[in-house]
């Protein structure tokens, strides 16, 4: 296989055999590639668009390899702008991130989707989303079993409380937080697939 000029592969996962031929490069150290393929998961994939965030460098097409398939995709598919989701740390969201309360207690304070209310007093939590188009992100409070209830669709979720844990991509936050907020970034990324 020709290796395609501007391409890399980054993440701690296998990788597949379309993209053998790639150079590799660490999410501390992006190069100055045009397209980059992810082969981790939702963390890493969070950690690669947050460096380029950080970088300034939401130009560069970013694509995620599971397998020999998604790795062709990857390496030959179009990109697409799609809203950026990040937090006030600078760090984006990909899947989903939660706000919940500390150590499994019920989640207080009042939680905001650009002008509509989510709940204000306690709730068992609540998932934020980013969304592939405008406004950029829903959330929604959880129900006791932990599923989301009513999607609120925004640009912007906040969160004032005494104190919550917040989970991003699966990744807990080190500390807990009396402020929150998930928002989209003026520039969106580019989505490869």
């Amino acid at each position: 296989m020709t290796t395609s000029p501007g391409v890399a592969v980054v993440g701690t996962a296998g990788v597949p055999g379309p993209l053998r031929d790639l150079p590799r490069v660490d999410v501390d150290d992006l190069g100055a590639h045009r397209r980059l393929i992810v082969t981790g998961g939702d963390a890493e994939l969070a950690a690669v668009l947050t460096a380029l965030l950080r970088a300034d460098r939401l130009d560069v097409e970013v694509g995620v390899a599971t397998g020999s398939w998604s790795a062709r995709r990857a390496l030959r598919g179009p990109a697409r702008r799609v809203p950026l989701i990040r937090d006030e740390t600078g760090t984006v969201l990909v899947t989903a991130a939660y706000w919940r309360g500390i150590e499994g207690a019920q989640l207080e304070g009042e939680a905001i989707v650009d002008d509509h209310v989510l709940f204000d007093g306690q709730a068992p939590g609540v998932r934020v989303e980013p969304t592939t188009n405008m406004p950029g992100l829903r959330a929604s409070v959880l129900t006791d079993r932990g599923r989301p209830r009513h999607w609120v669709v925004g640009r912007a979720a906040q969160l004032g409380t005494p104190g919550a844990e917040v989970i991003r991509d699966g990744v807990p936050a080190p500390r807990t937080v009396r402020r929150s907020t998930f928002y989209r970034h003026t520039e969106g990324w580019l989505r490869v697939g």
